[in-house]
């Protein structure tokens, strides 16, 4: 199984980036994905996940900012990020987990994760 990351970037404060995860070895359209990240020092954070129902649910902190979507076609998950702020800055990893809903905001749950790209947010 491989979760390959892209799209990360060093921007500015209100800019747009897209995140994309590519997915291969698993049955794709079976799985849960997420975004997660993690700030140096910090602990990895939760900041949006889409069920293979494509129900959606997003961190407070990025609400009305980011858009999480998928393309089981092509076996990739997105991560549109708006308005990005300072605070955004972080490694983002993708993320597959078959696990329920009450449970995909947490880290435990997932099997399969990719190797982070990186996201600066300049002031």
């Amino acid at each position: 199984v491989q979760l390959q990351a892209s799209g990360g970037g060093l921007v500015q404060a209100g800019d747009s980036l897209r995140l994309s995860c590519g997915v291969s070895g698993l049955t794709f359209s079976s799985y849960s994905m997420a975004w997660f990240r993690q700030a140096p020092g910090k602990e990895r954070e939760f900041v949006s996940f889409i069920t293979w129902t494509r129900s959606t649910a997003y961190a407070d902190s990025v609400k009305g900012r980011f858009t999480i979507s998928r393309d089981n076609a092509e076996k990739k998950v997105y991560l549109q990020m708006d308005s990005l702020k300072p605070e955004d800055t972080a490694s983002y990893y993708c993320a597959a987990s078959r696990g329920v809903y009450s449970s995909l905001a947490t880290t435990a749950v997932y099997n399969y994760w990719g190797q982070g790209t990186q996201v600066t947010v300049s002031s």
